[in-house]
């Protein structure tokens, strides 16, 4: 299972999308959201999946990479579903002992299933075609305007990307410990509820000792490189945009004003 989380992975390549300004690409994620959260209807939201399936195969990435990327989250859509449609009040098309499933806990269960998938694929989208360096570039160009007011751009947007880039990393380092613990007899995925809690005890604890020494590591070695934060630091690559920028937010507005339109018309479910 751990090995399923590609959270703050970039895979590189040479697609349209991974040509695409930082800047931009964080900017057309948030519009994303913004679609789905303002859609009202299923075929709103369908518009809202249509502009992430364009923007996927724009990416040349795998299906299977983004399938595998659900697969933690799969225990959240089921609890979210079930708490839809037994707690919605509509017409009963089911009733088991005092719990009823009825059709508007179906539809909003369908609803918010299809919006979570969609709002997980669509943030992960950003992270695979675009590499930390690039986006902690990007993110202190978005926030370097609040600079004025003495707000450190420079060392947040240097903070989110450290948090997001070593997330595969402790993945990674649970996975070798949990190993490490099975292979000393350890019983991870057996027993009862509490006894699966106890027995995260000595996974946990290593870990811990194993994040804060990396990031002793991490700051010694920024210490010997005399860093010292944003001012007066200069780029390697300097973010450019250009014209298929401009083109790729032209339309994932067009996208957006759609929905708009859409939800005035009240057409279909109604979230």
């Amino acid at each position: 299972m751990l090995k399923d989380i590609t959270i703050g992975q970039f895979f590189p390549g040479d697609s349209v999308i991974h040509r695409l300004d930082a800047r931009f690409k964080i900017l057309m994620t948030a519009l994303f959201i913004v679609m789905l959260f303002s859609a009202k209807n299923f075929i709103s939201l369908g518009v809202a999946v249509l502009f992430f399936i364009i923007a996927f195969a724009a990416s040349k990435l795998s299906p299977k990479l983004m399938l595998k990327s659900l697969k933690p989250i799969v225990p959240v859509i089921v609890i979210t579903s079930v708490l839809n449609i037994f707690f919605i009040e509509g017409i009963t098309l089911v009733k088991i002992y005092k719990l009823r499933i009825t059709d508007q806990g179906i539809e909003t269960s369908l609803f918010m299933i299809i919006r979570l998938i969609a709002l997980i694929c669509g943030s992960s989208l950003l992270t695979y075609t675009t590499s930390p360096i690039v986006l902690t570039d990007a993110i202190e160009q978005i926030l370097k305007p609040l600079a004025k007011i003495k707000f450190p751009a420079h060392e947040l947007a240097m903070m989110m990307t450290i948090a997001l880039r070593f997330i595969p990393t402790l993945i990674e380092e649970t996975d070798k410990i949990m190993s490490a613990q099975k292979a000393r007899g350890a019983e991870l995925d057996s027993g009862t509820l509490t006894q699966r809690a106890k027995a995260l005890v000595p996974i946990l604890i290593p870990l811990f000792v194993s994040s804060f020494r990396r990031a002793e590591e991490l700051a010694l070695a920024m210490e010997c490189r005399c860093y010292n934060g944003g001012e007066g630091r200069t780029k390697l690559k300097t973010l450019v945009s250009g014209g298929k920028d401009y083109l790729a937010l032209s339309i994932t507005l067009f996208f957006l004003c759609g929905i708009m339109v859409l939800n005035l018309g009240r057409i279909g479910f109604e979230a």
